[in-house]
């Protein structure tokens, strides 16, 4: 169901591709809707080393696609430079597959405090405060991965 690399040499292992998921300040969202048109919208995320979350508003393009089909793919590119005496670029990236779903309440503060670890580090006693008079507003979802690659050129 999902291809391997055509390119294995530039596959990076497991331990990098959780070290950019973890790192990254953002990613792509991809979905599709009810006109078969692709949507790309970048999010911030977070990874918990098994799953990505991201936060939204409640209504808008993303969620329709998401109540259409909840089959979505995740991108994120990072160290990029670009190699005009090569003809190439430097990268590394991670491409997800999986479903997407709205978080259980259980794990909305678990996420919401991963969000601010990565995003609001020197804030979060104001973080805090902010989510609790605000987080009602955001959905968060889960996607559960199912297939995961890396790759990139050092």
């Amino acid at each position: 169901m999902f291809r391997e690399s055509r390119k294995p040499e530039k596959t990076l292992s497991e331990s990098e591709m959780k070290e950019i998921l973890t790192t990254a300040e953002y990613g792509v969202l991809s979905t599709v809707g009810e006109d078969g048109y692709p949507y790309g919208i970048p999010v911030n995320f977070v990874y918990d080393g098994e799953n990505l979350y991201f936060h939204g508003a409640k209504e808008g393009h993303k969620v329709d696609n998401l109540r259409f089909s909840n089959k979505v793919a995740f991108t994120v590119v990072v160290d990029t430079q670009v190699l005009p005496k090569e003809f190439n670029t430097k990268f590394r990236s991670v491409i997800v597959f999986g479903k997407a779903m709205i978080a259980t309440d259980e794990e909305r503060s678990k996420v919401f405090e991963l969000i601010l670890e990565k995003y609001a580090q020197t804030n979060i006693e104001n973080g805090h405060k902010y989510v609790a008079h605000s987080g009602h507003e955001a959905d968060i979802y889960k996607i559960q991965i199912e297939h995961a690659s890396a790759k990139g050129k050092k």
